[in-house]
């Protein structure tokens, strides 16, 4: 039995042997079948090589190369379609903004020009306002500088086309029209306070003005400047109507393409500050000395100093700005060049009177036919102030090509005042 079991065993054994040199042959028919392979696939690449003409790195590169082409081709024919989309729809784009735009900028602000009327009661009260021998009226003019028209009945009409005289006049006439003391002193100290009165006003207007574009904390004297804007126009158009809407319209732009609308916002309201600073030179450049000495932001100096195109653009926040000043100036109805025009004549034409020695102040009315010194009585004599009168009237029609003739009034007149005694 035993003998039996080894015979088996050995014979298992024998089996176990074979099939392992079986597989180990195998093993090595496929390992020389894999030399073989790779053998054929080394041909058949110098084969490739030798018809095409290429190594394989060169092969390699020329793939990339084309797959390149074709993947630039695709970006390139996206881009142009792209392009082609952005023409078709950026007109009407620009369109939209810009009367989006002029629709946030519409105000309800109306503005005065050269005429303020007050109503009277009585007759009675305008002879009051005349004066004896027209003394009180005669001098409420040479106080205030403004013409006093009283030939309708029930009002007076207050012409000027200096919109800040003609406010002090009318505040200042209807506290005389309160007043049973109407005499050339109580007149002048009425329209003295009433100076004092109109800065505060002047203050309190460019507060509101700055607050309505969004604009707070400013240097006390830069709102008072702002506030001259209700007493100024440029080309027939009120600056406070003038820079609202610009300003208006050129945040609504910075928003659309986004900008930075904080300075596109102080850019357009202070842009024609100059225009009411005095100095020489023009209002761009007296704005940016204003702006300079108060330390506000440099690209917002830069957007006024370049809102005329003056200098080249240093932002598209300055772009903006001009765009909205052009926007604004440019609307069919907005400006007027007949008034403006006037109106520098009229400067000018007092300009010249100031610059004579001897002579304290001038004042243009009847549009300009009519010009009203008031001669220092200290400085000059009654010849002397002839004299002078003359050549204010040759140099005003020879430097301003004046049409019609020049009036040239001098006004000379010493006055000493004591208690309850007057000469005049």
């Amino acid at each position: 039995m035993a003998q039996t079991q080894q015979n088996d065993l050995l014979e298992l054994e024998k089996k176990l042997l074979e099939k392992q040199e079986k597989l180990e042959k195998k093993q090595e028919d496929v390992e020389e079948e894999k030399e073989e392979l790779s053998e054929q696939k080394e041909k058949y690449k110098k084969k490739l090589e030798q018809v095409s003409g290429l190594t394989r790195d060169e092969a390699k590169n020329a793939l990339l190369s084309e797959t390149e082409k074709d993947a630039s081709a695709m970006v390139a024919r996206i881009i142009k379609e792209s392009e082609e989309e952005a023409k078709r729809t950026a007109d009407k784009k620009a369109q939209e903004i810009l009367l989006d735009s002029l629709k946030h900028g519409a105000l309800n602000y109306v503005a005065e020009y050269t005429v303020s009327i007050i109503k009277i009661p009585d007759e009675e009260m305008k002879g009051r306002i005349i004066g004896k021998e027209g003394r009180n009226i005669r001098a409420f003019e040479q106080a205030t500088g403004v013409d006093v028209d009283l030939d309708e009945e029930g009002i007076i009409r207050l012409s000027s086309f200096d919109s800040v005289r003609r406010e002090i006049a009318r505040r200042a006439l209807e506290i005389l029209l309160k007043d049973t003391r109407v005499q050339p002193v109580r007149i002048e100290e009425v329209v003295e306070q009433t100076k004092k009165e109109v800065e505060k006003i002047m203050s309190e207007e460019g507060e509101k003005m700055a607050a309505e574009v969004g604009v707070y904390n400013l240097p006390p004297d830069l709102y008072t400047y702002l506030g001259r804007f209700k007493f100024r126009t440029s080309y027939g158009q009120n600056l406070v109507v003038h820079t609202l809407e610009e300003t208006k319209i050129g945040i609504h732009i910075a928003e659309e393409i986004g900008a930075d609308t904080n300075i596109v916002r102080l850019g357009c309201l202070f842009h024609d500050i100059g225009k009411v600073v005095e100095g020489e030179g023009s209002h761009v450049k007296l704005g940016v000395e204003l702006l300079k000495r108060y330390n506000l932001p440099e690209p917002v100096i830069n957007a006024v100093a370049e809102h005329h195109e003056d200098k080249p653009f240093s932002s598209i926040e300055s772009i903006i700005v001009h765009i909205a000043d052009s926007i604004s100036g440019a609307r069919p109805g907005a400006r007027y060049d007949d008034f403006e025009n006037y109106v520098k004549r009229l400067k000018d034409m007092e300009e010249i009177a100031k610059r004579y020695d001897g002579v304290d102040d001038a004042y243009a009315f009847e549009a300009g036919r009519e010009l009203r010194v008031v001669i220092n009585p200290r400085k000059l004599d009654d010849s002397q102030t002839i004299l002078v009168s003359k050549k204010i009237q040759e140099e005003v029609s020879r430097s301003l090509a004046v049409p019609g003739v020049v009036k040239v009034t001098a006004i000379r007149e010493f006055r000493s005042s004591f208690p309850e005694h007057v000469v005049e």
